[in-house]
């Protein structure tokens, strides 16, 4: 197990994109769309609601969309995002004397670019929040949403050379069925149904900027957006440092007491945290499980049996099952 990255996630479930596809899908003939979508790795749907994508799978789609589209958000806002821009905000941000001087920019930014929706800047006595707010009754598009407030969010930690701490962040639309995949994305507690969707900051974790080279920009656009859209904390919740904990064990050594000790409280104790985060021991196990299976069929070509033996499961028989329940397909349907 040691041999896998330290990111505490690699894969979310597909629904947390498919705003975003159909989007590109709209920009795009058919043709051009499954190319697109061929060269990132991505099957087309298969209308299975257990799929999962990879940080790799979405980088490459951004990276390919953005250019070929001639539109840096590729079909998310009423009106497109010419090429460019994300350097020109960079460039702007980097000469912030301070993080909240950063965030007013990158809602000026904004504010010039964008039609239906408007930025603002809300100021209350511990926090400073970055609102998004609909000018118009346009339909809510919930990655764009979450792409635009985690590039704030990463820009912000470019300029600090950090993980700026999230107070909180809530968007304006319903709860969706993946929830959970926010927590991959958002270093906080995200909520929804609000009335606006924002990201809120504590003001003492918006201190002074780092000077940035123009190397130091060049690289961030040319990793883009694999630096700023998977947070990079493992503090934020009890459910992320349960997996940092499993992901640096070996799986004899993947069970509750264990992980207890190694944060410093009783099972028990754990148990009720878990709980708070929605989730459980045995459910952070097997998604971990799930997320290193799909990365070895990616990647390698190790056999089946070798994988289920290699993550812990008692044969390959267990693992197939397993697999099947996670994804809705077969480890090998899965690896072609």
């Amino acid at each position: 197990m040691n041999s896998e990255p330290t990111t505490p996630f690699s894969t979310v479930s597909r629904d947390l994109i498919q705003d975003w596809l159909e989007a590109l899908h709209s920009l795009c003939d058919e043709n051009h769309y499954t190319s697109l979508l061929e060269r990132s790795g991505l099957p087309r749907h298969n209308g299975v609601s257990r799929e999962r994508v990879t940080l790799d799978q979405i980088v490459r789609l951004y990276q390919l969309a953005a250019v070929e589209t001639g539109d840096e958000m590729m079909g998310l806002w009423s009106r497109p995002i010419r090429p460019r821009a994300l350097q020109h905000l960079l460039t702007s941000a980097r000469e912030s004397p301070s993080l909240c001087s950063g965030l007013y920019r990158c809602s000026t930014f904004w504010n010039l670019l964008l039609d239906d929706h408007r930025f603002a800047l809300v100021d209350a006595d511990e926090t400073i929040a970055l609102c998004l707010e609909a000018q118009t009754a346009c339909s809510v598009q919930r990655f764009g949403h979450l792409l635009i407030l985690k590039l704030a969010h990463g820009i912000l930690s470019w300029l600090a050379r950090r993980e700026v701490a999230v107070e909180h962040v809530h968007f304006a639309f319903a709860r969706p069925s993946f929830e959970d995949d926010y927590a991959v994305i958002f270093p906080a507690p995200v909520t929804f149904d609000a009335k606006a969707t924002s990201i809120h900051f504590a003001k003492t974790s918006l201190g002074p900027v780092v000077t940035r080279s123009t190397d130091d920009l060049d690289r961030f656009l040319e990793n883009a957006p694999r630096d700023w859209i998977f947070t990079r904390s493992q503090e934020h919740t009890q459910s992320l440092r349960v997996r940092a904990y499993l992901n640096q064990s070996s799986w004899d050594d993947a069970h509750l007491a264990g992980a207890a000790k190694a944060l410093n409280m009783t099972p028990r104790t754990l148990i009720r945290k878990l709980d708070a985060d929605g989730t459980s021991f045995q459910t952070i196990k097997d998604g971990l499980r799930r997320d290193i299976a799909i990365r070895r069929l990616q990647v390698g070509d190790a056999s089946s049996e070798a994988i289920a033996h290699d993550l812990g499961f008692s044969s390959a028989a267990s693992f197939h099952k397993a697999f099947q329940r996670w994804t809705g397909t077969t480890p090998s349907a899965y690896r072609r």
